[in-house]
């Protein structure tokens, strides 16, 4: 099949959470596209055992690319701001990439009100924080700009145990949505991009990793192997994806392509919507 090349060597792009899992990969890949990528985490260094090389931003400078770490947390709305207004020293931020969440386990019933909290804080409160101030910047400086968010195939898909993870995913669809509605007139787009079971350390502990499209996995993006016992196994058609399955739907929101596309949630998830 062919492949797509991306030109953004023009373009400045913040990505959070960037330095591990998905988050990594896109920066990355925005990274070998031409960008000056600001890498937002909360941490520099990346979490997965196997990448004890270099942190993201350091291995986009080693290959001849243009970035830097900025620690942040999501969930202090100042933080973000401050983080968008920093990338006015490259130009304003261009392409704006809500990626970073966490995930808790917990029904409705035993969901704790702190892991409530942690969560809204990181994966809504978090992503609100980064479309309002991306989206101030764009205005403020009339010009026109991409923001891409992280959802999960959890914005449309309830599953047990993962009351507040599902709801916080939720959530990001109706922000990606709202913001895409209010944003359109001004040459803002606004998408997101769903991930289904993507082999990270945020998925790290689900079973049959490693599994064939032939074999059956639980349904799950994160660490629960209990459901195996609760009889929630699905199959995604194509099995689990890496995020280099998925890294290249965030360059296609941001890019020309996706010019007359806004307001939309992209699954990239092996094919577990056809259920």
């Amino acid at each position: 099949m062919g492949t797509t090349s991306y030109d953004f060597s023009e373009e400045t792009v913040i990505v959070t959470g960037g330095t591990s899992g998905i988050g990594r990969e896109v920066a990355l890949r925005f990274g070998d596209a031409g960008a000056t990528v600001v890498v937002a985490d909360i941490r520099e260094e990346p979490k997965e055992a196997a990448a004890a090389t270099a942190p993201t931003h350091e291995r986009i400078v080693e290959a001849g690319g243009r970035a830097v770490f900025v620690e942040t947390d999501v969930a202090d709305p100042a933080e973000v701001a401050s983080l968008v207004e920093g990338a006015r020293e490259f130009g304003g931020v261009d392409v704006m990439v809500n990626n970073a969440g966490i995930y808790r386990h917990g029904s409705v019933t035993e969901a704790d009100t702190p892991s409530f909290d942690q969560v809204m804080a990181i994966n809504v409160r978090g992503v609100f924080a980064g479309c309002r101030a991306a989206a101030r910047d764009m205005l403020a400086r009339s010009e026109p700009g991409c923001i891409v968010n992280t959802a999960s195939i959890s914005s449309e898909y309830a599953q047990v145990g993962h009351t507040m993870y599902d709801a916080s995913k939720g959530a990001v669809m109706m922000i990606t949505r709202v913001a895409a509605l209010e944003l359109a007139a001004h040459d803002v787009r606004v998408n997101a991009v769903a991930p289904g079971l993507i082999d990270t350390t945020f998925g790290a502990g689900t079973p049959n990793l490693d599994r064939s499209p032939e074999e059956p996995f639980v349904v799950d993006d994160a660490d629960l192997p209990d459901l195996l016992e609760q009889g929630e196994e699905a199959d995604a058609p194509m099995g689990r994806g890496d995020p280099e399955d998925v890294a290249g739907a965030y360059l296609f929101l941001a890019s020309e392509d996706a010019s007359y596309v806004t307001g939309h949630m992209l699954y990239v998830d092996g094919g577990y919507q056809v259920y």
